[in-house]
């Protein structure tokens, strides 16, 4: 299912080309704030959403090959749907990486500057999932449930809209973000904080879908979520256990 506005427009690609535009948007308002260049957002999207377009084309072709297999040009289709979140998150964070070491631009700065921007584009992306008729869950047997946006109707039988419970947790977590983007000092906080909180709603929302990428008996997306949640969290703590231990040095110099 690949319905289209007006006839020809596909509603998937609009909204992930509206999630895009605001995520431009967004991420150029606080340029000033972090001591950036100005206009450095509009020479990063050049790099960025080509790498995430693309990371996210190849994640999802890569663990559903058999769909390719006859006809590699469909892998071009992507207004058919077939993105993966993480491949675009992957491919955009290597962008990143790379346009800051060219540029001399701190990574940790770009990625808090994209963490807002992202997951409110996630937030957006997954209504695409709607109108494409994927990224649903479990069916539902009970009439008092087959309502949305608790479930959705997909060919006839009802099913967790996990597309929706996903786009609301992400939403949430654009507004904790938004909230704490002046609060956080250290450089590449705020992209931690959002790797945590995309990473716990994604890892539970992930195990109710009935059309996960697997890996042999794995859900790919549900145990990257656990691993870069673990990371992230880690990496917090130990900053955290850093300073507290400085703190303390500095003390005891000063007797």
């Amino acid at each position: 299912m690949n319905p289209r506005l007006f006839g020809f427009i596909s509603i998937y690609g609009l909204l992930i080309a509206c999630a895009m535009a605001i995520s431009v948007f967004l991420c150029s308002r606080q340029e000033k704030r972090l001591g950036l260049p100005k206009d450095l957002t509009y020479d990063l999207a050049l790099w960025v959403i080509p790498a995430g377009v693309i990371g996210a084309r190849l994640y999802y072709v890569a663990f559903q090959w058999d769909m390719y297999r006859q006809n590699p040009l469909s892998i071009l289709y992507i207004w058919e749907g077939g993105l993966a979140i993480y491949g675009g998150v992957i491919g955009g964070a290597l962008a990143v990486f790379a346009f800051s070491r060219i540029k001399k631009v701190p990574f940790g700065k770009l990625a808090d500057m994209i963490a807002p921007a992202l997951i409110l584009s996630q937030a957006i992306g997954r209504w695409g999932n709607y109108f494409n008729g994927e990224a649903y869950g479990r069916l539902i047997d009970n009439p008092a449930l087959q309502w949305f946006p608790l479930a959705v109707n997909v060919d006839g039988g009802w099913h967790m809209a996990t597309f929706f419970y996903e786009s609301v947790w992400d939403l949430l977590g654009f507004l904790i973000l938004w909230l704490n983007r002046k609060k956080t000092t250290r450089s590449g906080n705020l992209f931690l904080l959002y790797l945590i909180w995309y990473g716990l709603g994604r890892a539970f929302i992930e195990g109710l879908r009935t059309d996960s990428l697997m890996l042999g008996p794995f859900r790919v997306s549900q145990v990257l979520s656990i691993l870069l949640c673990l990371a992230a969290g880690s990496a917090l703590i130990f900053q955290k256990a850093k300073k507290g231990g400085g703190s303390t040095s500095s003390v005891r110099e000063q007797r």
